[in-house]
């Protein structure tokens, strides 16, 4: 399977450094220009469909390529961004006051906490790496798109790119950014 990583458009919880999480805002009006401009890039790749996270800022991403390129859309909640728990809605630099040391963690050493009431990396990995694994198994020979968030895309480029487990933390994706990447259907390189 040919598959084509997209990062969500543009929400205002992304211009103010506020954690997203599982919160879910809607694009601002930048970031539904930014999903028409990725729709108009993407009528080169002769995509058969798109999956998105169910959260709404993919969705809307999805919907408007999804509506453009005239191809089916399906939603997986195993493409959802990590839970961060009690920083989810909060400003980064709350965070950092509020978790001084876990925060420091969270930045140097991602693996080795989990946000308080979240979700830990291995488990958002486990539950995108199965979601993968099916969208292979189901398009072997198709190139779909796959609309998801920060973590998730970091996740997926760290398995099938064999890039450092900690970039997860540091890889820069900016909204609407995308990538093509080949899975076997075996879910392996």
């Amino acid at each position: 399977m040919r598959l084509i990583l997209i990062r969500h458009g543009e929400t205002d919880w992304n211009v103010i450094g506020r954690y997203q999480g599982q919160a879910d805002p809607l694009l601002n009006e930048n970031g539904i220009s930014q999903a028409h401009q990725l729709a108009l890039k993407l009528t080169a790749e002769d995509l058969t469909m798109i999956c998105t996270s169910p959260l709404k800022r993919a969705v809307q991403t999805a919907e408007i390529v999804s509506e453009y390129l005239s191809i089916p859309m399906s939603i997986d909640p195993r493409l959802m961004e990590i839970h961060q728990g009690d920083w989810q809605t909060r400003l980064r630099s709350e965070i950092e006051v509020l978790y001084p040391d876990l925060f420091k963690s969270w930045e140097t050493e991602p693996w080795e906490v989990t946000p308080p009431q979240g979700e830990h990396l291995s488990e958002v990995q486990l539950r995108v790496d199965a979601s993968i694994i099916d969208l292979a198994r189901r398009h072997p020979d198709e190139s779909v798109g796959l609309v998801a968030h920060r973590i998730p895309i970091a996740l997926i480029k760290m398995r099938y790119q064999g890039l450092d487990k900690d970039i997860v933390r540091t890889l820069n994706l900016p909204n609407t950014y995308f990538e093509e990447i080949v899975i076997e259907p075996s879910g392996s390189e």
